[in-house]
């Protein structure tokens, strides 16, 4: 029954459903279907109303809303327009300097943002129209935008960091639990920020890295850019479009990895510098304040809905002996922790390829998190090897999320194919970097570590 419930949710979901009321209608469903049989215990229902309260209380999951304000009122104050003018007036004469350009615009406003799809498509906009006007080949061009424009699910302060550093958080106390624990140790939020920072930057670093070494071997695709008079920056331009957004991510991330704040008082602090940023730029009108809001209250709303029907989904998932089931197969794979490992992770990578990162993290990471942790897993590295895995799955043809929003604003000489063509150096290097987080796991919680002191 657990696969059952499992795979037709899949399946209701491809047929077009809403995310939210798929999980949530489906399973109790089954848990009518089971009531009626004898097969479900009708009281394990009751606990319905204690989850969504939870899921209401929750404050860390108050940093979600703060963050989906803050990147909204980033996106909507042309800050990505102004930094990429101004990084490819600095850099464009460089052969490549215009896909380096982008790519530090990308981080940055992965940094800023920290939604995926927002950064794609507003790269996709301002950007790609100007690589092929210099003569960039669209596989480049393509390629470039879409792993940049990934860059928002692992760097933080990042919206998906906070949403699975909740779940794990849940899911690690459960695995010390059944382990006898019970004064369970906890992973924060702050915990898994501090994490995906060096994996998030050697991304960046390898992304240029390719970059250099394409327009090193193969010039062509990538020509160097002769400035004109009128594209000349200065050194205040530089400041002026650099400095405001990289002091709003250091008051927001620096406050975390300080400990001077939760990341929901940050994220609050991060709501309102974007505000006064925005004011600044002159970019504030009421009308603009009202899309802000909106924007944020509907983006808000779809990730809770979906946390509230995932609950009900994992809630059912379990009393159909699901959670046993899980426990059973992982540890009876042959190479033990190895083994377990990486069949979660391909088997979050195909799903990445069907669902959102949300729908992932809030019942699929609930379900496998105890048992992988309870094999004395570290949460903060599995933390952020599930998200690069993601990140990966996003980028990967034929269905990778990030290649959807790119079609969708590219302008119609710009095939598919070459979009496919063009992000898979950046799938493989994706791939190089996970094997060096498994190889080198330190890599993720030396700085945590370093930091908390856990």
């Amino acid at each position: 029954m657990p696969l059952v419930l499992f795979l037709t949710v899949i399946l209701v979901l491809l047929a077009g459903f809403p995310v939210a009321f798929t999980l949530g209608g489906t399973a109790l469903l089954f848990a009518f279907v089971g009531v009626w049989t004898g097969n479900f215990t009708e009281a394990l229902l009751s606990g319905l109303p204690n989850r969504i309260f939870g899921i209401m209380s929750n404050e860390t999951l108050v940093a979600v809303p703060l963050f989906v304000f803050m990147g909204v009122t980033l996106e909507r104050a042309r800050i990505a327009e102004e930094l990429l003018e101004t990084l490819s007036s600095l850099f464009g004469s460089l052969r490549g300097g215009l896909g380096i350009s982008v790519t530090l615009v990308g981080m940055l406003l992965a940094a800023s943002t920290g939604i995926v799809g927002a950064t794609v498509v507003t790269m996709g906009l301002l950007s790609l129209p100007t690589m092929l006007r210099r003569g960039y080949s669209a596989e480049i061009s393509a390629g470039t935008i879409c792993a940049s424009g990934t860059l928002g699910q692992i760097i933080p302060p990042s919206i998906i960091l906070v949403m699975l550093g909740d779940v794990m958080t849940t899911a690690y106390q459960q695995a010390q639990l059944n382990q006898g624990n019970f004064s369970p140790k906890t992973v924060s939020v702050g915990d898994l920020f501090a994490g995906a920072l060096i994996p998030g930057l050697l991304l960046v670093a390898l992304y240029v890295g390719y970059i250099v070494l394409v327009a090193f071997f193969r010039p062509a695709t990538m020509p160097a850019h002769q400035r004109g008079l009128d594209e000349q920056v200065s050194l205040m331009q530089i400041l002026h479009a650099l400095l405001p957004p990289l002091l709003l991510i250091f008051a927001v991330l620096g406050s975390i990895l300080g400990g001077y704040a939760t990341p929901t008082e940050a994220a609050g602090v991060g709501a309102m510098g974007a505000l006064l940023l925005a004011l600044a730029r002159r970019q504030l009108s009421t009308v603009r304040l009202q899309e802000i809001m909106r924007s944020t209250l509907k983006i808000s709303s779809m990730v809770f809905m979906i946390l509230i029907g995932a609950s009900i989904f994992s809630l059912v998932f379990r009393g159909y002996g699901g959670d046993d089931a899980v426990h059973s197969l992982l540890q009876s794979l042959p190479g033990g922790v190895f083994g377990a490992v990486l069949l979660v992770m391909v088997v979050m990578f195909l799903l990445g390829f069907v669902l959102d990162f949300i729908e992932i993290t809030f019942v699929v990471v609930p379900i496998v998190g105890p048992v992988l942790l309870g094999m004395g897993l570290d949460p903060v590295w599995l933390g952020i090897m599930i998200a690069i895995n993601l990140q990966t799955s996003f980028l990967t043809p034929p269905f990778g999320f990030a290649l959807f929003y790119l079609r969708g604003v590219a302008p119609p000489e710009v095939t598919t194919a070459q979009i496919y063509r063009g992000v898979m150096p950046f799938v493989a290097i994706q791939i190089f970097a996970l094997v060096l987080l498994a190889t080198f796991p330190d890599l993720v919680t030396w700085l945590p570590n370093k930091i908390y002191g856990s």
